[in-house]
């Protein structure tokens, strides 16, 4: 397997082709904004659940674990003869060469990925617990990214709007009441939060701890590489949900008599109550000075200290380099072209299984010498997202 991982990083010159990495849901409504075919939505069997997410890049397996699927959240490499390996596994093998110094001294991995979720309803009232409270259960805290691409929101869902934080006047023993009856009735908690529509070409920045349920544009999600989570809301578009998904977070001994008060003590109240939260945590799109003719950079995940997010487009007929200080995972919403020695082609629809030409890695010595990107079409632009971690953190003054 060394030799394998070794002859592909060398093949590729320092990029590494992905293979897709799909993962079912069991519970929602699927958007069919991930460009898989109509009959594959169950490709992995109806008690897995319906597929609603993909993961790019990722060298984390979900939290919520199929025996069927031991590798479930876990992002393959493509070889140039077919081969497959995990990208995880690369990192191992190549360490500093594949993602440099800081990442691999610090983390030793590369601690983020990026994921398309496609529902047709929003998601439930939820947060994310700090890396303390995570930590007691194995995990890590998850900051996270919003960014709404136009090329796959053709439609908006069922609710195109995020609520975020509580509303001035809520109480923790407001809170308290619907966790203790998270099972009797729906609690209408949603009722607490305030609603901001979301839009293509935007964002948002979500940190730890703060309370949000997100609306049904596909959307992708830059995120710290864990997947732990904590349900306030038990009804949602007259679904249900079991108590299981509020508990998951707390420890085996904790008390039940103590763990409505271990939930509330999870959560961030500062942020959550904060009246500017619009202005500290919205992400418009900023565009990056012009550094070469055909090409538009524009930052669209900043400001924080985890994770950061380009959204690059190459002019028709155009070709060029582009540089950046890290290593990074990226996915092409649009067009077709050359990416480094690799053909590269936005999907219009796959099969769970197919491979495809729109998902790669890029080692950081290759970003710092920089990608050569051709665009051979005529008349559209080629485009695609990519996703760094905190050694490639921006922060944008206003």
């Amino acid at each position: 397997m060394e030799e394998l991982i070794k002859k592909s990083f060398e093949k590729g010159e320092g990029i590494f082709r992905m293979i897709p990495n799909f993962i079912p849901v069991k519970f929602g409504i699927p958007g069919r904004r991930l460009k898989i075919h109509p009959n594959d939505y169950f490709a992995y069997g109806v008690d897995a659940g319906t597929i609603m997410e993909r993961w790019f890049c990722s060298v984390s397996r979900t939290h919520i674990k199929d025996d069927k699927r031991p590798d479930q959240g876990l992002s393959y490499v493509l070889g140039e003869n077919g081969e497959q390996f995990f990208l995880k596994d690369a990192v191992k093998e190549l360490g500093k060469s594949l993602i440099g110094n800081e990442l691999m001294d610090k983390y030793g991995t590369f601690p983020v990925f990026a994921k398309f979720f496609d529902y047709e309803t929003p998601l439930y009232f939820h947060f994310h617990p700090s890396e303390e409270i995570a930590n007691k259960v194995g995990c890590g805290a998850k900051p996270e990214c919003y960014y709404f691409p136009p090329q796959v929101n053709p439609y908006s869902g069922k609710r195109a709007s995020t609520y975020f934080g509580f509303n001035a006047g809520v109480t923790k023993e407001d809170v308290r009441n619907c966790i203790e009856h998270f099972g009797d009735f729906d609690t209408k908690i949603l009722g607490m939060s305030k609603a901001y529509d979301i839009e293509v070409g935007t964002g948002w920045y979500v940190p730890a701890g703060v309370i949000h349920a997100p609306g049904s544009l596909l959307t992708y999600e830059p995120q710290w590489g864990t997947d732990l989570n904590c349900v306030l809301e038990n009804v949602v578009c007259g679904e249900a949900f079991d108590k299981k998904f509020m508990t998951d977070i707390i420890p085996d001994d904790v008390k039940e008599e103590d763990k409505v008060d271990y939930i509330l003590n999870a959560i961030d109240w500062n942020a959550n109550y904060d009246v500017d939260f619009k202005k500290k945590y919205f992400r418009p799109s900023i565009e990056l000075p012009k550094v070469q003719d055909g090409l538009i950079e524009k930052w669209v995940c900043y400001d924080d200290d985890y994770i950061t997010a380009k959204e690059v487009t190459v002019l028709p007929g155009c070709e060029v380099i582009v540089k950046d200080n890290a290593a990074y995972g990226c996915i092409l919403t649009q067009g077709f072209g050359t990416f480094g020695k690799y053909p590269a082609e936005a999907v219009n629809m796959m099969r769970v299984g197919d491979f495809t030409a729109d998902e790669f890695f890029v080692s950081k010595d290759k970003a710092n010498v920089g990608v050569k990107i051709v665009n051979k079409s005529t008349v559209e632009p080629l485009v695609f997202l990519q996703h760094f971690g905190p050694d490639n953190a921006v922060y944008v003054k206003e």
